[in-house]
């Protein structure tokens, strides 16, 4: 029997993930690396992370590790470094992941070419030349359509970093469903993440059932959706405290982009308008953002494209639970259980672990009725026969 990785954040678990799944299933036990309470596009999960790894338990997981916030919250190269090393940890010897074209030779073949030295030297000539890093990208690799599609995108890294990371998976795409990402309509019985949370934080319930499966909207009740509109103040006055030198220290931060965010920080009144304001060609939304909210937890690059300290356990069934009994074979990443167990690791290891203390406590001011802090060390994991 094989065992399946796939790499997700499931914000939220829908019908799609759903149907991931159940295909990986067939193959074999399944393995999710999922983000924790931040997200990739420098935001909040709409739920907190112990219910989603509930989801994705009730729908088909075995296994559900933790992507560390400084991976989770990252660019597609570092989030694809992070979910590959995890994988990796639990013993995978396959991959599976959402594609566009579902053509392994294409996206390895497009792996190999972003890794080589000629397009590096030419990423870096036409970043110099002042094109922006999208076009540049693009221009650099000469793939054609390939990049476009942000599921072929983050497949690519996924492969990327597995050869860096010098470990080796079958690759299984599976080709997208229904909607594209971030598509503002839904198709048949799928409707993108991005568009059920828009549904989720304007209470429209009602909606979401027909796109997600109901053990998944059953888990979310009202006063657990997070909303980053509640941290807004707390984030301006956290980053009107910070010197140039804290910001110039973020993870993927370059061209003095730092100043930027200095000079805009002491002006804006609004999250909105700090983004707008930092915003570069070079510098997508989803980029200056993810910078932000590091700002805000105190994260600095000193993870940034190096494999992770260790990855945290979130929840496992009886399948699963051997997996991680036989963590101790794993000479890549720890499996930790418990967050105590960072203290027996490594100086690195327990930064770690107090940047994910403090997005746990800060997400738990996002929701509808704030809790309380501590939550990182004394949650249990989530165990379902």
């Amino acid at each position: 029997m094989r065992r399946v990785g796939i790499i997700a954040e499931f914000n939220p678990f829908h019908n799609g993930h759903e149907a991931l799944l159940r295909k990986a299933k067939e193959t074999g036990e399944v393995v999710c690396v999922m983000t924790g309470n931040f997200v990739q596009r420098g935001d909040l999960a709409v739920v907190d992370k112990r219910l989603r790894a509930k989801a994705a338990l009730a729908g088909g997981a075995d296994l559900v590790l933790e992507l560390p916030v400084v991976y989770a919250m990252s660019t597609a190269q570092n989030f694809a470094l992070g979910g590959v090393a995890a994988l990796a940890a639990a013993g995978c010897d396959t991959l599976m992941f959402g594609s566009e074209c579902a053509d392994v030779e294409k996206l390895t073949a497009a792996a190999e070419r972003l890794e080589s030295d000629d397009y590096r030297q030419t990423l870096s000539e036409l970043l110099a030349s002042g094109l922006g890093f999208a076009a540049a990208r693009d221009a650099a690799a000469d793939l054609g359509d390939l990049l476009k599609g942000a599921n072929d995108n983050l497949a690519i890294e996924y492969i990327a970093a597995a050869k860096r990371l010098g470990v080796s998976f079958q690759y299984i795409p599976f080709a997208r469903k229904g909607v594209s990402h971030d598509e503002k309509a839904p198709n048949g019985q799928f409707a993108s993440a991005s568009f059920l949370r828009e549904k989720l934080l304007a209470g429209d319930r009602a909606f979401c059932k027909a796109y997600m499966p109901g053990y998944s909207l059953d888990l979310i009740r009202e006063n657990e959706i997070a909303d980053i509109g509640r941290l807004e103040r707390a984030i301006l006055a956290v980053l009107r405290q910070k010197t140039k030198e804290e910001f110039a220290r973020l993870p993927d931060i370059s061209e003095g982009i730092e100043n930027r965010i200095f000079s805009a920080i002491r002006v804006a009144t609004s999250t909105k308008e700090l983004y707008n304001t930092v915003k570069t060609k070079r510098y997508s939304f989803s980029r200056v953002r993810r910078l932000i909210l590091s700002a805000f937890l105190g994260v600095d690059d000193r993870f940034f494209l190096k494999k992770p300290p260790y990855i945290r356990v979130l929840g496992m069934n009886d399948t699963g639970e051997p997996i991680v009994r036989d963590r101790a074979k794993n000479d890549l990443v720890p499996l930790l259980l418990r967050a105590g167990e960072a203290e027996a690791l490594s100086p690195e290891a327990k930064q770690l672990l107090l940047w994910e203390a403090a997005a746990s406590d800060l997400f738990a001011l996002g929701t509808k009725t704030p809790k309380p802090c501590g939550d990182e060390y004394t949650a249990k994991i989530i165990k379902t026969e």
